[in-house]
């Protein structure tokens, strides 16, 4: 098969999983985040070397008894900190071009914080004022999406300046910019036409977060393969790689979405 149907096929198919499990119901969310997660440890593991079999056990319990408890502000309060902890390591490890390695220790630390505790709070994401919501994820992922596609058009024609050469080369400052304007204009378009809120600069937030951090999370996953040693995370989509190669962007994106709902839940 053509190495490029291939790709609009799986490709295809994973966004209609992807927006047909999200708009379905929450347990249907929940299961395909689940899979995914379990995928993705697998992933993860063969990457940073870790033990797959106390590395899953781990994942599945932390994800059963955690992926409804967004209404429980005090487990949501510790476990997307611990998240934004670990996050903030990994930015320290994105721009320390001498560090390589992580201790046993806190590799399995990272395993938590950058892969469990990301696809358990994805859960927490669709919960509006009213409950259960699927406009919210769709949309971030929406603003996710565009935020990628606009950075990749901007940068491959007028791209000049490199982002971070060492760890993605193709990467420019100029595409940076062009995708945070471009997403910033689709979430101001989600927020009154499908969303339908009134509170347009939470949007607008968001869509400030998406770019910056989505691009950050794309490129700690670049850095996490160059030292590695290989080109995908894993081959379960033909054309596109693996799991996290699909969801580098959203699990680095959704602690610091949650992150933003905490401070408006405290503040107001």
């Amino acid at each position: 098969m053509n190495e490029t149907l291939k790709r609009a096929l799986s490709g295809a198919v994973y966004i209609i999983l992807l927006l047909g499990c999200i708009s379905y119901s929450q347990e249907s969310l929940a299961i395909l985040f689940g899979v995914f997660l379990l995928i993705g440890v697998y992933e993860f593991c063969k990457i940073a070397a870790l033990n797959l079999f106390v590395s899953l056990p781990i994942a599945a319990i932390s994800y059963y008894f955690l992926w409804n408890k967004s209404q429980n502000f005090t487990i949501k309060t510790i476990i997307v900190s611990l998240s934004i902890i670990i996050s903030i390591k990994l930015l320290l490890y994105l721009f320390n071009t001498q560090k390589t390695n992580f201790k046993i220790a806190t590799r399995y630390l990272l395993l938590i914080g950058y892969i469990i505790i990301p696809f358990v709070i994805t859960n927490y994401v669709a919960i509006g004022k009213n409950g259960y919501n699927p406009k919210i994820l769709i949309s971030i992922l929406i603003l996710i999406w565009a935020n990628d596609t606009f950075a990749y058009l901007v940068g491959k024609n007028f791209g000049k300046n490199k982002l971070f050469p060492s760890v993605s080369p193709k990467k420019t400052i100029e595409g940076f910019v062009g995708g945070m304007f471009f997403t910033i204009i689709s979430s101001v378009l989600l927020s009154k036409f499908y969303i339908e809120s009134n509170i347009l600069y939470i949007w607008i937030i968001i869509a400030i977060i998406v770019s910056i951090f989505s691009t950050l999370g794309d490129l700690i996953q670049s850095k996490f393969k160059r030292v590695a040693g290989i080109k995908d995370s894993g081959k379960i989509m033909p054309g596109h790689g693996g799991i996290l190669d699909r969801l580098d962007s959203i699990i680095f994106v959704i602690p610091f979405i949650n992150l933003f709902y905490l401070i408006l839940y405290y503040v107001s």
